[in-house]
């Protein structure tokens, strides 16, 4: 059953935090605070089930493994739904404040009130299928246009999916990377608005708002503990869920804060390359990883500053424990009930079931009979014909 994780090979960086003032203030307490009391009134909003998985941290020779499954979030299968819509809602305000000269209550858009202005704005995004679902959902939400740029390796299904949300989708050519760059400049040309979890030099206000919104779900973990954890293993993509999850997990925990493990495929190690290089560091993404929602080759510059601040350690994974650790959950060998897990919702568990059945990496990761350890299932099924070759043993 672990062999696929006893012989992967994870390559692995360990970095020696500073502490001394991005993690807390990049995003700060106010910005979570007024993301959780949005969020937590809309219509659908339920906290997701932070659960346990008994079997698998004894058969890894921990304490405590506990799996946060955000597949049930708003029904949109992931925890992308808290990031992208709440950053359209912020956009959209902004954007009308400016134009009617007042500050204009979210209440307002949501009812409608502001619908003639709304239908003349435009929100546009990159994604690789989870980020773009958001965002196209809150378009709908907020009574605004939207469209969604994707690269040529995403799912006809992922792109089937926002269209029925009412986004228009431009498959471009290339890969992650090269949809963000097409989306710059197609919405600077047509004065449309972009809703990226990616920051760059000048862009940075959605960016925060989309991580802002991360930030509920890092809250209800921090409900679901008396202590904090010891270990949290984080899916990397362009950073913005881990930095969130840091972010708060200091602020509420202090030094007490459990340790940051950043966990990215083999194929798309920008945060690797980042760490290792000491600064914000492109990869070249020359082959896309079945872990579609971590394929980005290009960090967000403000999500690596909280990253370089606050992660212990950055791993990659290879593609070979991604299809033992989906069938592992659906079969209920974790313990518990059965999950329906995405393929970038395991990466976490894959990285803390290698290193914890790896002996050097073990010790390098402080992993013993004591460590409790909290990971992101930050996807549910969001392309079930792909999940569907994953169970069948085809992936």
């Amino acid at each position: 059953m672990f062999t696929p994780f006893k012989a992967a090979i994870l390559n692995h960086h360990a970095s020696t935090p500073s502490f001394d003032g991005p993690v807390t203030q990049t995003l700060n307490r106010a910005d979570f605070d007024s993301a959780e009391k949005e969020i937590s009134n809309w219509d659908g909003y339920a906290e997701t089930p932070l659960l346990d998985l008994p079997g698998l941290a004894g058969n890894l020779g921990i304490r405590q493994l506990r799996y946060k499954h955000e597949g049930p979030r708003f029904g949109l299968g992931s925890f992308k739904a808290l990031g992208g819509a709440y950053a359209v809602l912020r956009t959209v305000q902004r954007e009308l404040s400016k134009s009617i000269g007042k500050l204009v209550d979210p209440d307002d858009i949501r009812s409608g009130l502001y619908a003639e202005q709304t239908k003349a704005i435009t929100v546009t995004s990159a994604t690789d299928g989870n980020h773009g679902r958001s965002v196209a959902w809150g378009a709908a939400q907020f009574h605004t246009n939207c469209r969604i740029y994707i690269h040529a390796e995403v799912s006809e299904h992922r792109a089937d999916v926002m269209r029925k949300l009412g986004a228009e989708v431009i498959r471009v050519d290339g890969d992650y990377d090269a949809t963000v760059a097409q989306t710059r400049a197609d919405a600077e040309k047509q004065g449309w608005l972009i809703v990226s979890d990616t920051s760059w030099p000048g862009y940075t206000q959605p960016p925060l708002d989309v991580m802002a919104g991360y930030g509920v779900m890092a809250r209800e973990i921090v409900q679901s503990y008396e202590t904090a954890p010891t270990h949290v293993f984080l899916q990397g993509g362009v950073g913005g869920l881990a930095a969130a999850i840091t972010a708060v997990f200091h602020q509420e925990w202090g030094l007490n804060a459990p340790r940051v493990v950043i966990v990215e495929p083999e194929l798309a190690p920008c945060l690797f390359a980042s760490a290792k290089a000491n600064k914000a560091t492109n990869v070249e993404i020359a082959q896309e990883t079945i872990m579609a929602g971590l394929s980005c080759g290009e960090p967000s510059e403000l999500a690596w500053m909280v990253l370089a601040d606050a992660a212990h350690d950055f791993v990659t994974i290879p593609e070979s424990t991604v299809g033992p650790m989906v069938r592992m959950l659906a079969n209920g060998v974790a313990g518990g009930a059965p999950v329906e897990a995405g393929e970038s919702g395991v990466a976490g568990l894959c990285a803390v079931a290698a290193a914890a059945k790896q002996p050097v990496l073990r010790r390098s990761l402080r992993l013993d009979p004591n460590s409790r350890i909290v990971v992101i299932g930050s996807e549910g099924v969001t392309d079930p014909s792909i999940y569907a070759q994953i169970i069948a043993g085809k992936i």
